[in-house]
């Protein structure tokens, strides 16, 4: 079962996530990233396989899609605010890009 970390928790994890912020308050607060492209086709090749990662982790983030970025943000509805699950979905998509 999932449960929301405390704040403590949160800022500790956020030290060990490169790029990875605190968005929001309350029941809507999250983890962000902004990932940057060349272009919307590069763009679009990372959203899939963002979509990809979420499916098979059942954990879906917020995106936000632009020309040459995109916003990922993850949060635990059911918890009310950021879970384990939000950091390994981050720390999933972080690894698409590695290397």
């Amino acid at each position: 079962m999932r449960k929301a970390l405390n704040p403590t928790e949160i800022v500790s994890r956020l030290a060990k996530a490169d790029g990875w912020k605190l968005a929001g308050d309350g029941k809507d607060v999250a983890i962000e990233k902004t990932f940057h492209f060349e272009d919307y086709y590069e763009v679009m090749a990372f959203v899939n396989a963002v979509a990809f990662i979420a499916h098979a982790q059942d954990h879906h983030p917020d995106l936000s899609v632009h020309y040459s970025r995109c916003v990922v943000r993850f949060n635990t509805h059911d918890v009310g605010g950021i879970s384990d699950s939000d950091f390994a979905a981050a720390a999933k998509v972080d690894a698409l890009l590695a290397g």
